[in-house]
């Protein structure tokens, strides 16, 4: 059984957020008003200065979802598309993507496991030449979104779905690695063989300073295209 890659995607693959560097497209769009881009700002600061718990989360989560409601799968699908040469690649970290790329040249796979939403993780993973995507799901009748979510990928749940991943597919976790930044992610980097802490928060250096695991730091980003 070979091991594979799984690398978290806000502040670990790219540098911010994913939800909030889409909400400046959603709000040109006219499809949210300047108060939730403000709201989204301001918990993402709360999130990366003094972490968050699981209820807040999602509470930001649900909040963030129901702003879907009604909107088609597929305008959803272009935003994402729109703003992914000029919003999200360049916040791309180039160390990142080399090391994917070394997983994938020893014959492991390499995967983007995150709690934002699967339409738009799935984009980001085709784009960067990844083999799959484990993300959010959000409930959708006849092509459009209803305002709830179904699955939210995070903390013991995102270790839940690596572990359907790896049965399904018939990797051995015990040699795979994982990649985050963040100690809400600490069941994801447990449940594999090979932890490693990327621009660690404060929470999670405790955690690699007690046990010993790697820390890499990303700097460079990849830029517009």
């Amino acid at each position: 059984m070979a091991g594979a890659a799984f690398f978290d995607l806000d502040r670990t693959l790219i540098s911010r957020s994913s939800s909030l560097a889409l909400a400046g497209t959603f709000w040109r769009r006219g499809l949210i008003g300047k108060r939730h881009v403000a709201q989204a700002a301001l918990a993402q600061l709360v999130f990366t200065s003094l972490g968050a718990g699981q209820a807040q989360v999602g509470r930001t989560a649900d909040r963030a979802v129901s702003l879907l409601k009604g909107l088609s799968v597929d305008v959803l699908r272009g935003i994402v598309a729109e703003a992914w040469p000029t919003v999200l690649r360049p916040l791309v970290y180039e160390e990142a993507l080399d090391l994917a790329a070394s997983h994938q040249a020893r014959g492991e796979r390499a995967y983007i496991v995150s709690a934002a939403l699967q339409e738009v993780v799935e984009t980001i993973s085709r784009e960067l030449g990844f083999d799959g995507a484990l993300a959010s799901r959000a409930e959708i009748e006849d092509g459009v979104y209803t305002g709830r979510l179904e699955r939210r990928l995070y903390g013991a749940e995102k270790r839940a779905a690596l572990e359907e991943l790896a049965s399904a597919q018939g990797y051995d976790l015990a040699r795979s690695t994982a990649y985050s930044d963040s100690h809400t992610d600490l069941a994801f980097l447990e449940a594999v063989g090979h932890p490693v802490a990327v621009n660690p928060d404060r929470d999670l250096r405790r955690v690699v300073e007690e046990r010993g695991w790697p820390v890499l730091w990303f700097k460079r980003r990849l830029g517009k295209q």
